[in-house]
């Protein structure tokens, strides 16, 4: 008997033109614990580099939304996959702050952001189901794992997961954590594929670990002078740091080991963004769990030098660009294991092992 399996079968990506390099924060006032931090900017901009490998981020155009770069990217991975758009069972979008104009702090979450791309792409189908998902930078993944559900219920044969977001409509500018966060849209078509043979999804697991949540929140800017009731985001990154390399690996193992697959068999990893030597400590203690001192060449695609961190877009615009070769280094073959994996604002973690 043949069984369902949910296989990617389009992907698209949208990447803001406006390059923010190093020299963009050269002329900020930054503040730590309500106090002007007394460093040569060139010095702090430099230092986080080093430590994050961020040279560049992504912003977008003063006029767009992150709705409207979500429907680029939506609309890229339909024409990639060659499907009609009125057959669209589900829309899930993924982000965490809505809708955000340019001067202005406040979120527009009404109506849902699937619905506001239901509308541009212009599909009719009331059948055509379109809601959020809000779950920090593992949005995206968590998103893919929704739509598992989904399909493997029977409910759905297509679904289109997005993740976008705009991180550059909600930073303190007086925060050195700014440096950080960049804005982007990925988005996937997820199909159900019937056969005898494991593809697509095989395995994922998820983790909420919600007494550390207060690692990653909204709260005042730096800048006591600037107390004017605003949010903004905010993260220990020191903490988030101990707190990922931690218990990332350990989760991925978990997804791994479910898919019955071993660790040697995992041709690349597509991991959230979010920091480079994070990542790097994160692939290290993974193998290490599997009694490995070494991790594979070419196993994890690095986009963060030049994107930056764009929260739930990361992986799905690293997925996008990988498969369609503009990642140098990088290619997958059909029959290739791959992780998804993520960790963010929940705290939340997740995985997922795939087969191309």
């Amino acid at each position: 008997m043949n069984k369902i399996q949910s296989v990617i079968t389009g992907t698209g990506s949208y990447i803001p033109e406006n390059i923010i390099a190093g020299k963009h924060f050269l002329e900020h006032t930054f503040f730590d614990g309500g106090v002007k931090i007394d460093k040569d900017n060139e010095e702090i901009v430099q230092k986080f580099a080093d430590i994050t490998e961020i040279n560049e981020r992504r912003y977008i155009d003063d006029h767009q939304l992150n709705h409207d770069i979500g429907t680029i990217a939506a609309q890229r991975a339909i024409e990639d996959a060659g499907i009609d758009k009125e057959t669209l069972d589900y829309i899930l979008f993924c982000h965490n702050f809505g809708d955000v104009k340019l001067g202005s702090n406040r979120v527009d979450m009404l109506p849902a952001l699937a619905a506001k791309v239901k509308v541009q792409l212009g599909i009719t189908n009331p059948d055509c189901v379109a809601f959020d998902i809000i779950f920090g930078c593992p949005g995206w993944v968590q998103g893919m794992i929704q739509a598992d559900y989904l399909i493997k219920s029977g409910d759905a044969k297509k679904v289109l997961v997005i993740g976008a977001e705009t991180l550059s409509r909600i930073v303190d500018h007086h925060d050195r954590d700014s440096m950080i966060f960049a804005d982007g849209a990925g988005a996937t078509i997820l199909e159900a594929v019937e056969g005898e043979e494991k593809t697509g999804i095989l395995a994922h697991k998820a983790q909420t670990h919600a007494s550390h949540a207060d690692m990653l929140i909204m709260g005042a800017s730096n800048n006591p002078a600037e107390d004017n009731g605003n949010a903004y985001i905010k993260m220990k990154g020191r903490k988030l740091y101990e707190f990922a390399v931690v218990t990332v690996p350990q989760l991925v193992k978990q997804a791994i080991d479910k898919s019955g697959l071993d660790v040697k068999q995992i041709k690349m990893v597509f991991i959230h963004q979010a920091n480079g030597k994070m990542d790097h400590a994160i692939m290290k203690r993974l193998f290490k769990l599997y009694g490995e001192d070494s991790v594979p060449e070419k196993l994890v695609p690095m986009t963060i030098s030049w994107l930056g961190n764009s929260s739930v877009a990361t992986v799905p615009t690293l997925i996008d660009l990988v498969l369609k070769n503009k990642v140098d280094g990088y290619q997958i073959q059909k029959g290739d294991h791959a992780v998804f994996a993520s960790v963010g604002a929940g705290m939340h973690i997740n995985a997922i092992v795939y087969k191309f």
